[in-house]
């Protein structure tokens, strides 16, 4: 099986799910549903599914020498996950998620940041680079200290933009060196013409999400939409990045472009069923008797 590379975004968050988002003023709030503390952020993410789905994973991240770090390496060592990190003297990327499972939105606070401009360990991480068969680059701002690493070594990139606007000048190193890019609709009215441009640029597969409307696909071979796949949602957290892991799953086994789409919306429905990143049980076994269960 490939070795996949994930690089950054790791947390440890406080998820809180509410049947309506806090209002801007003062307050006190009793709806709470449910609360509890768990992995969080994109690499974290990738790093499970595409785990869980059969690839070897190597998994690089800054987190603090403190108990949210401790819990971190507990987490990802319990699945398995080679995790290669550095100390940020500022402690443990932390986020408090307000989760409205009933329309799949989220309202995030970050309580504690890595700094920007941070020391990495890019010896090490160039080794990683060396044995990896795939990269996903995440947008975070310590992860450009390795983009020169990336273009000498010439290994294939994934990005996920996330809710690119289609302007932001933050994202563009990132988008130069991608070879495949992801991102929502969300704040972008004209993801086609964003795309458009991508494909212009040399990219070889551009993604667009819609959350529950599914997704559009742009590749040399023209255009694909596709609907989503839906399950009983209990927690969108992780849902973007299980459906990348699952396009990444369905390239790396030949599938046509329309099966693995499809493919990737089995892997992000099954996300949203769990209050982790990835469902406990997934497998590449299981997806393959969705898809057959589904469309067979």
């Amino acid at each position: 099986m490939d070795n996949i590379l994930v690089l950054g975004g790791v947390s440890f968050n406080l998820m809180v799910e509410v049947d309506h988002f806090p209002q801007p003023v003062a307050q006190t709030i009793h709806s709470v549903k449910s609360y509890h503390e768990t992995l969080g952020s994109t690499g974290a993410g990738k790093s499970l599914n595409v785990k869980k789905l059969g690839f070897d994973v190597d998994f690089y991240g800054i987190i603090g020498k403190d108990e949210y770090g401790d819990k971190i390496v507990s987490y990802l060592k319990k699945d398995e996950i080679p995790f290669h990190y550095d100390i940020s003297p500022d402690g443990t990327e932390r986020h408090l998620n307000f989760m409205k499972n009933s329309t799949g939105e989220r309202l995030s606070i970050f309580l504690n940041s890595i700094p920007n401009h941070i020391e990495t360990n890019k010896v090490h991480v160039e080794k990683l680079i060396q044995k990896s068969d795939y990269v996903f680059l995440n947008i975070v701002s310590y992860c450009k200290d390795f983009i020169p690493l990336l273009k000498k070594h010439k290994k294939e990139i994934w990005v996920d933009l996330h809710d690119y606007d289609g302007k932001n000048e933050y994202h563009q190193d990132f988008i130069e060196v991608a070879d495949v890019i992801q991102f929502s609709s969300e704040n972008n009215p004209k993801y086609k013409e964003t795309m458009k441009e991508f494909l212009l640029g040399g990219k070889k597969l551009i993604i667009c999400t819609h959350g529950d409307k599914g997704a559009t696909i742009l590749s040399q071979a023209g255009w694909l939409e596709t609907p989503a796949q839906k399950y009983n949602v209990v927690d969108t957290n992780g849902a973007g990045d299980a459906y990348f892991s699952g396009i990444l799953y369905g390239i790396t086994k030949g599938y046509e472009l329309e099966k693995t789409a499809r493919i990737a919306s089995i892997v992000g429905g099954l996300a949203v069923t769990s209050k982790e990143l990835a469902l406990n049980d997934l497998s590449s076994d299981k997806v393959e008797e969705e898809y057959k269960r589904i469309y067979l």
